[in-house]
């Protein structure tokens, strides 16, 4: 069966954005006196939304305020931030982009992050167009690893979990997809190359090599129809 769309998770797959988060992170802890390290944020907070980030925070290590508090702060400091810059794309995600987009496959961002962050990507590399759909978690009730997302995208684009492919850098991200039915691809980081991606269709070093084995599947499966 071909792949009629390729779904991409944004924040370490689409973009760069995990040390910038790090780094925002601690600009909100150290109000706190705290700050996390890199083995820390590896371990315990890459990949995941603000919300559940901002809980685990407050519970895990008592900090003097709560979890929206906490969340409100960090969505303000990333805010700053996507004013003055947006987050670096990660290499091969343009071509990626355009490729997918000549062959005539839709696009969708699947974010378990707030739809802000993803704004500011599409517009400042000139994507908008290229792109049938955005899903955050601000249009979900339970963001990643919860399929929720996924499986919004799927109604809203009208297929299949057979006609998607998902790509991921998280073991969230890749459970969310494969809760949903969703094949995933997934291209680790260095935030999370320790997690456990047993439930992936393939592991991949690079988008390159996610472009490449697509478009095999894609044109292989194209063909046989």
């Amino acid at each position: 069966m071909s792949i009629q769309a390729v779904l991409f998770d944004h924040d370490g797959t689409l973009v760069n954005s995990e040390p910038a988060h790090l780094e925002i992170w601690n600009s909100v802890l150290s109000t706190y006196g705290f700050q996390l390290s890199d083995q820390q944020y590896k371990d315990l907070y890459a990949g995941l939304p603000t919300p559940a980030n901002a809980s685990d925070l407050v519970g895990r290590f008592g900090l003097p305020t709560d979890a929206i508090a906490l969340m409100e702060a960090k969505n303000r400091e990333t805010a700053q931030y996507l004013k003055r810059q947006s987050f670096p794309l990660m290499p091969g995600v343009a071509q990626t982009i355009l490729s997918f987009h000549q062959l005539g496959l839709k696009l969708g961002v699947v974010t378990g992050a707030s739809a802000s962050g993803v704004r500011v990507t599409l517009r400042v590399n000139e994507f908008e167009s290229l792109f049938s759909l955005t899903v955050s978690g601000d249009d979900v009730l339970k963001s990643k690893p919860e399929p929720d997302c996924y499986l919004l995208a799927l109604e809203r684009l009208s297929l299949m979990p057979e006609d998607c492919v998902a790509i991921e850098d998280t073991e969230h991200g890749l459970r969310a997809a494969a809760m949903a039915g969703i094949r995933c691809l997934v291209i680790p980081t260095e935030m999370s190359r320790h997690h456990d991606f047993s439930l992936a269709s393939a592991v991949l070093p690079s988008m390159n090599a996610a472009r490449e084995y697509i478009q095999r599947v894609y044109l292989d499966s194209a063909g046989e129809s």
